[in-house]
C-alpha cells in the first residue's frame, strides 16, 4: 500500500516531516526490531504500519528540538511601562521522560515582573512547548523555561512552577496513580522577596484543580 494514501490522523505534511530533522527511516527500523524483540509479528495487519506511525509521532512529540527560538518569538517583545506581575497559569504540556520514554503530562504556571519589556501572551505557552517536546526530566524543563525568559526579557524576576503526572510511576515501578510532582524555579524578585513569591504561589493556588489523565 502507498503510505501517502494512509490516514495517519496527524495533519503532518512532507514539509513538517523534513523540518523535524529526524532520521525517520532509522526510527521505523528500530520500532520494527522492538516489535520483533517483544515477540510480535511486525508484518501482521495491525502492526504493519506501526513503525511509520511511531516515526511520524516522534516528529510531533519531540518537535522542541527543531524549534528556532528567534523565529518562535518573531519580534513579539514590546516596550511598555508596566512593572506588576504578569502571570500565565494552567499551561497544559505533554512531554516524554528521558529515562523510560513514557509520557509525563501536566501544567506549567509562568510569571514575570517586567523591566520595561513584555512578551506576547501566546509566546509563553510556546516556550513551555519548546522545552516540553523533548526527552526531558521535569526539574530541568522547569529551569529551562525560567532561564529562557530571564535571558530574553531581563525582567525584575521570573517564576515557574510545573506540576506533572509521570506515567513511569503510574504504569510501572511504584504504580501509584495519584502521585504528582511539583517543581519550581525562581529568579530575581521572586527569589529575593518573600511577599512577591507568596503572591505568585497564592495566585496559582486559587482555583486550581487536580491533574487528571
Amino acid at each position: 500500500m502507498d503510505l501517502e494514501l494512509l490516514d495517519f490522523d496527524d495533519n503532518l505534511n512532507k514539509e513538517d516531516l523534513a523540518a523535524s530533522g529526524m532520521d525517520l527511516h532509522a526510527i521505523q527500523q528500530a520500532v520494527t526490531e522492538i516489535l520483533a524483540a517483544v515477540g510480535e509479528n511486525p508484518e501482521r495487519e495491525g502492526l504493519r504500519h506501526t513503525p511509520v506511525r511511531v516515526a511520524r509521532m516522534y516528529t510531533e512529540l519531540l518537535a522542541g528540538y527543531s524549534v528556532d527560538p528567534a523565529a518562535m518569538i518573531n519580534g513579539a517583545i514590546f516596550n511598555i511601562n508596566y512593572d506588576e506581575m504578569v502571570l500565565v497559569r494552567d499551561i497544559e504540556f505533554y512531554s516524554l521522560c528521558e529515562h523510560h520514554m513514557l509520557p509525563f503530562i501536566g501544567r506549567a504556571h509562568v510569571a514575570y515582573i517586567p523591566n520595561g519589556k513584555v512578551i506576547g501572551l501566546s509566546k509563553i505557552p510556546r516556550i513551555v512547548d519548546m522545552y516540553a517536546r523533548r526527552l526531558q526530566v521535569q526539574e530541568r524543563m522547569t529551569r529551562q523555561i525560567a532561564d529562557f525568559l530571564r535571558d530574553l526579557l531581563h525582567p525584575q524576576g521570573v517564576a515557574v512552577v510545573v506540576e506533572g503526572m509521570h506515567l513511569c510511576s503510574v504504569m510501572r515501578g511504584v504504580r501509584k496513580h495519584d502521585v504528582r510532582m511539583t517543581t519550581s524555579a525562581m529568579h530575581g524578585a521572586f527569589r529575593a522577596n518573600l511577599a512577591t513569591r507568596q503572591e505568585f504561589l497564592e495566585n496559582i493556588a486559587r482555583g486550581s484543580r487536580p491533574l487528571q489523565i
